[in-house]
């Protein structure tokens, strides 16, 4: 695994220092599609295809993180949170929350997330047989070096209320189904998943400097409301040792970054 993460982290800083060499426009060259992007917008001029990831119920899910507000745009969560790490978007419902959802909870194990708060979460999963885990790393092993990848993305508002959902439902502990790993379940009730060819995200990515890795994501177009109470239990133990809200990249806008949404 040690020798799986070196290779990657000389790929991806290799390829980085190519994307800005001799240019010092905005867009990085010679890049797959990138993410993330406003999903309600199909337009998209990047001529590197690859097949789409299979179905993520004939893959083993290898990772379940969030990210402070929503990576991803679309109508129902639209609203612009500024640059930055913490930048990105939250969800409209998100300013029109009652004085008992944005009460602080009494215990609340998730670092940098309160009640109101928009959260991304995504479950990744590969298709190399690999058990669940930290980080990327996790959806990589020696024998698989180059998988399939599928991310599942669901945008969250989080409230401080028992009677919205409980991310306990949407939790890995253990689960197995036909002989995978696999969360417990998925959103669902929140608008048919936008599929799309991308890449991986996060803060250390940009339009300048791009991410070499080849990503099939299924966006959900709509928020739904999350317990956070649910959500910090999860965050005090679970396998991915995923405690805090990760950062987000900033919006891809460039179509020649993009896939078409087909």
């Amino acid at each position: 695994m040690q020798t799986v993460r070196i290779i990657q982290f000389a790929l991806v800083s290799l390829l980085a220092g190519f994307s800005t060499l001799g240019h010092a426009a905005e867009a990085c060259v010679g890049f797959g599609p990138q993410t993330p992007r406003d999903i309600d917008s199909a337009v998209g001029t990047n001529p590197r295809a690859f097949s789409m990831a299979p179905s993520y119920q004939t893959m083993n899910l290898c990772n379940i993180h969030f990210h402070a507000n929503a990576e991803h745009k679309a109508k129902d969560f639209s609203i612009y949170a500024g640059d930055g790490v913490n930048g990105g978007y939250q969800c409209n419902v998100s300013k029109s929350l009652s004085r008992a959802e944005l009460k602080a909870p009494k215990v609340n194990h998730c670092k940098g997330i309160k009640p109101g708060d928009t959260i991304e979460v995504h479950w990744v999963h590969s298709s190399c047989d690999v058990k669940p885990g930290k980080g990327l790393g996790s959806c990589l092993s020696e024998q698989c070096a180059n998988p399939d990848l599928r991310v599942e993305t669901q945008v969250f508002t989080v409230v401080n209320d028992t009677n919205a959902l409980d991310f306990a439902d949407f939790s890995y502990a253990g689960n197995r189904a036909k002989g995978y790993h696999q969360a417990k379940a998925l959103p669902s009730g929140t608008g048919e998943p936008v599929q799309f060819q991308g890449s991986t995200t996060g803060p250390s990515y940009t339009e300048a400097t791009c991410s070499p890795l080849q990503v099939s994501w299924s966006v959900r177009p709509q928020c739904a409301k999350l317990d956070i109470n649910s959500l910090s239990k999860w965050c005090e133990n679970n396998v991915f040792e995923e405690d805090y809200a990760h950062g987000v990249r900033k919006l891809v806008t460039n179509p020649k970054l993009l896939s078409e949404i087909k």
